[in-house]
């Protein structure tokens, strides 16, 4: 029996829904649930980050280390026999023993509790709280204690350590706001200059404006690494003729802006060439020059599409570690936010605790700026690319 045409689109309709709705569930676990794993990760205790992953940060982690028991030097006589007691934890050590073994083939050959024959009549007894004792016939020696081997188990421990580590570390606070100085100049300069040059390539004729289109989408696709080194050597040719220095912001502004345009022009000329051409023809029977229009019609109807290339420019800029760290100093006063907790890592990257925390720090003002303009994202983008001229 066929299905109704009414009735089919209704089945179609649902399905539709219902996949734009799972499609939107994925894109958000995507995003939501690493940046959900690095704050868990960033209030962890730096020893539970190494030995289990964050979605275990509710319950106990198990790590397998190695001790020393006392020396000969303690050791107690009693009743014809020499026996050594302590302690594997420190005071306070809220782990708890599950295993140990005298050889680091198998540290957990014996379980908490057991006694193990080290032989030569020696017994080494080790309980879940660390404590231990090992007895001999004969009289311990050597200067240095036996080493054993343990799995001890810690329970779930969150801190704040690891924001206090970074946020007072010397120069955060001054490299936070030479990060605002680099971003902020290099999101609104290449939006002013690219507003410009998209009106004109999309409303005004000239010669070579479809040679001048095509070259805009040909840089699109020239990678930012084969243009450092060429860019770095004219900024140090300029610094040299006129006798100052090269590595300024005033670079690293002009840096961000080049590599930016492309892309902002393309963005925001697909937008304004979409724009309806009656309100241009209306306003040009006013009597209002190109001027007039860009800066009372295009403009603010464009403040979708700026604002969704805002948001670009502003995470790309602001979360920057290489071109700010070939076209800006590294003093005390030029040095960013990302340089700073670059070094923070060490020369290994072995911090995971700062690398975690760093990382969640970073991106606080991204968010803020992302939620901000994020109402004309979707629009600016969905504009800009439906439509062109």
């Amino acid at each position: 029996m066929a299905v109704p045409k009414r009735a089919g689109a209704a089945k179609k309709s649902f399905f539709g829904r219902f996949g734009v709705h799972l499609a939107v569930i994925v894109f958000v676990a995507l995003w939501t649930i690493p940046t959900l794993g690095i704050l868990v990760s960033s209030l962890r205790d730096k020893d539970q980050i190494v030995a289990s992953g964050w979605w275990t940060a509710l319950t106990s982690s198990t790590r397998t280390e190695a001790g020393r028991l006392g020396t000969a030097a303690d050791q107690v006589g009693e009743d014809g026999t020499y026996r050594i007691a302590g302690n594997l934890f420190d005071e306070g050590d809220a782990r708890t023993l599950t295993a140990f073994g005298t050889r680091a083939q198998e540290p957990s050959q014996y379980r908490p509790g057991e006694t193990a024959d080290l032989g030569k009549g020696v017994t080494l007894q080790v309980n879940q709280d660390g404590s231990y004792v090992m007895v001999s016939p004969a009289p311990f020696e050597g200067e240095r204690g036996r080493r054993v081997y343990f799995a001890a188990s810690s329970p779930p421990k969150f801190t704040t350590d690891n924001y206090h580590a970074v946020l007072n570390s010397e120069g955060i606070g001054r490299s936070f706001l030479n990060s605002l100085t680099v971003t902020i100049p290099a999101t609104v300069i290449p939006i002013l200059i690219a507003a410009f040059a998209a009106y004109a390539l999309a409303w005004m004729r000239f010669p070579g404006r479809a040679l001048l289109i095509a070259t805009v989408i040909g840089l699109l696709v020239v990678p930012l690494q084969m243009s450092l080194i060429p860019l770095l050597k004219l900024y140090n040719g300029v610094g040299t003729f006129f006798g100052v220095p090269s590595k300024t912001y005033l670079g690293i502004w002009l840096a961000h802006t080049g590599f930016g345009l492309p892309f902002a022009i393309y963005l925001l000329r697909s937008y304004i060439a979409g724009l309806p051409r009656e309100i241009m023809e209306s306003a040009r029977i006013d009597g209002a020059s190109d001027f007039e229009i860009f800066v009372k019609i295009v403009l603010p109807l464009s403040f979708p599409v700026l604002a969704s290339f805002a948001i670009f420019q502003f995470l790309w800029v602001w979360n920057d570690l290489l071109v700010a760290m070939v076209f800006l100093g590294t003093e005390a006063d030029q040095i960013v936010l990302t340089a700073k907790l670059n070094a923070l890592l060490g020369s290994r990257g072995g911090d995971w605790e700062i690398l975690t925390t760093s990382a969640f720090v970073t991106i606080l003002v991204p968010l803020v700026v992302f939620f901000s303009l994020q109402r004309y994202f979707v629009r600016g983008l969905l504009a800009g690319s439906v439509k062109g001229g």
